[in-house]
């Protein structure tokens, strides 16, 4: 009889997990708490939109194709990418406009049009990029991170000092490049990792390789096609999804777990994979005695940004927007303080922009756009419908000020999405949006061990552990905790 793993939570690493142990042999149950799977990357409709309520980004292509590849599939057997081009833009104010090419040389020229003789810089900085990019997919984030140990490999160590953990983000574009356009563009992809660029170690620069060398691209459909498709493949491998049924107890008699309690049912299993919010499991699920981490340690933690949300329906087309819109028209130092050093509402956001119904039209009754719209703000703030309603009208004056258009008097759809509601779906820790920071001290086998201390068979995987926050991360996370079930179980 096969083994049996339960797997808490149908997001990307839950997902990710289930269908790599289920290829394996074993028996895998998925329980999800939502009536949908997908976690944060849910999707809904309403009134003929259709909005992604997560993700939105398509970036590391190569990461989707290796994870479909293991079942012998390709992503093109479940969706249809478009690469983005314009990648994004970004809007500094009225007239000033960055549209970031697709097209490398492209994108040199824009460089060179920004500060001159920054081209040659930008290929400096990519050239370290990639090979910061191949060596952490390779050697680092496939790790399961147990021990500093996995990483005393001499060549491991020669390759730390290359990728730069010890130099700050803002150092390292600093010494390359001047203009403040530039910097900000070169320094926006950590802003979601959970620092300041001056926080954040170069190493992470790898972001601006997936971003400029890899490219944008956008699944046909939106990004819940990513988990149909994940969803469809787990279920030809023979995993049971359960919908609705929120984990309330793990029964660890001895330091072994064989069953998982829902409000309606039980669940044996040989072992269990955490995929859902690890502070969650960990503080209100798990017995006291049973914990791998205290309170204090956990209010320790520094938080990737929480997020205020938006989603509209326009009954009108729009003008001046692509797909992926930043808006840095404030000053960009001082919103990262205020999520990350000096954590408050901010005085002047920065905020995004996507407008997947002009490039998908099927995202949007005929005539009508759909947008989604991001603050980055602070985790564990206090949450009302007063602010959010200042807020949105905040960033909608900007938007329409900085587009020329009238927005909000063709708004027929609205919904807004913050902390509480992280909390309420997710049981986000402190209404988190996007995990646990990458900071120095909170990478590799600094991060919340994705095994459990105390219970030999519950692991843990998502983006409160290794690798970290994101999508492709998390798809990453589901494998290698699959990998560490099956050493266990066989």
């Amino acid at each position: 009889m096969s083994k049996k793993v339960v797997v808490i939570g149908a997001g990307f690493a839950g997902l990710a997990a289930a269908c790599c142990l289920a290829k394996a042999g074993y028996e895998v149950t998925v329980l999800e708490k939502n009536s949908v799977p997908g976690g944060r990357a849910r999707q809904y409709s309403a009134d003929g939109f259709v909005f992604d309520m997560g993700p939105s980004w398509y970036w590391m292509p190569d990461v989707f194709e290796q994870f479909f590849a293991h079942f012998g599939k390709k992503t093109s057997d479940y969706y249809q990418l478009q690469r983005l081009d314009p990648s994004y833009s970004i809007f500094f104010g009225e007239d000033e406009v960055m549209q970031v090419p697709a097209n490398m040389e492209e994108l040199f020229a824009m460089f060179e049009r920004y500060e001159p003789g920054s081209s040659r810089n930008l290929k400096k900085f990519l050239e370290e990029a990639k090979y910061k990019y191949e060596v952490g997919m390779a050697d680092f984030v496939n790790k399961p991170s147990h021990s500093i140990l996995e990483f005393a490999d001499l060549r491991l160590l020669k390759s730390m000092f290359r990728l730069q953990m010890f130099t700050s983000m803002s150092t390292h574009v600093r010494q390359l490049f001047n203009n403040r356009q530039l910097i900000e563009l070169l320094e926006f992809p950590v802003l979601f990792l959970g620092a300041t660029p001056a926080k954040t170690p170069a190493m992470y620069s790898l972001m601006n390789y997936a971003d400029m060398a890899l490219g944008t691209w956008y699944p046909r459909g939106g990004m819940y096609k990513i988990v149909e498709a994940m969803v469809s493949l787990a279920r030809e491998l023979g995993v049971d999804l359960q919908l609705n049924q929120e984990v309330k107890q793990i029964l660890a008699p001895h330091g072994l777990a064989t069953k998982v309690i829902t409000q309606d049912h039980e669940y044996t299993a040989d072992a269990v994979v955490g995929g859902a919010d690890y502070h969650h499991l960990d503080q209100q699920v798990l017995a006291p005695e049973q914990r791998n981490y205290d309170a204090a340690y956990w209010d320790k933690r520094v938080m990737a940004p929480s997020s205020l949300l938006f989603y509209l329906g326009v009954n009108k087309r729009l003008k001046n927007l692509h797909h992926h819109n930043l808006f840095f028209d404030e000053d960009f130092t001082q919103h990262a303080i205020e999520i990350y050093d000096d954590p408050r509402w901010p005085e002047k956001p920065l905020f995004y922009v996507c407008a997947p119904s002009i490039t998908d039209p099927t995202v949007a009754p005929e005539g009508h756009e759909n947008l989604f719209v991001l603050i980055p703000v602070a985790p564990n703030l206090e949450d009302t419908e007063a602010r959010r309603e200042q807020y949105y009208n905040l960033v909608m004056e900007r938007l329409e000020r900085l587009t020329g258009q009238e927005i909000r008097s063709a708004v027929v759809y609205k919904r807004s999405y913050a902390h509480a509601d992280f909390e309420t779906d997710y049981h986000a820790f402190k209404g988190n949006a996007y995990g646990l920071a990458n900071t120095l001290f909170q990478t590799a086998f600094l991060k919340p061990k994705l095994r459990s201390k105390k219970i030999k068979n519950l692991f843990f995987t998502g983006q409160l552990t290794t690798p970290g926050p994101g999508v492709p991360p998390s798809l990453i996370s589901g494998q290698v905790v699959a990998r560490e079930v099956s050493k266990l179980l066989q």
